[in-house]
């Protein structure tokens, strides 16, 4: 039976995301299992988006043995977000790591479309 545990409201995501925004976001994380190179999450609050970029980000990882994510239902389903590791890393550094990536490339976006759009005036 897998084991539920419910992180203090602020995640890493949302601290990450409120530290770029300014603001925040209705998601909570549930750890369903944790072991020392695997960890399966819960993200209440969000769908294919989000989940696929994380997912594609974690597989560009080398140590990343394993990444992928199921919704079980398309319209009241919550993704569930498994990370396996080859043990030179935890997943929880992992999932950190890449959402700074994502982060990291989304703030290079930003700039590229504000240049074109300056270009553009």
């Amino acid at each position: 039976m897998l084991r539920q545990e419910r992180l203090p409201p602020i995640t890493v995501l949302e601290a990450y995301s409120r530290k770029e925004r300014g603001g925040g976001w209705n998601m909570q994380i549930k750890i369903l299992d944790r072991k020392t190179n695997e960890l399966v999450i819960e993200v209440e609050g969000e769908g294919h988006t989000l989940c696929n970029l994380l997912e594609s980000v974690l597989l560009e990882d080398e140590e990343v043995d394993f990444a992928s994510y199921n919704i079980s239902h398309p319209l009241v389903g919550r993704p569930v977000i498994t990370v396996r590791t080859k043990g030179n890393k935890s997943p929880e550094a992992a999932v950190k790591e890449a959402v700074e990536k994502i982060l990291q490339r989304g703030r290079e976006l930003r700039k590229e479309f504000e240049k074109a759009f300056k270009s553009t005036k």
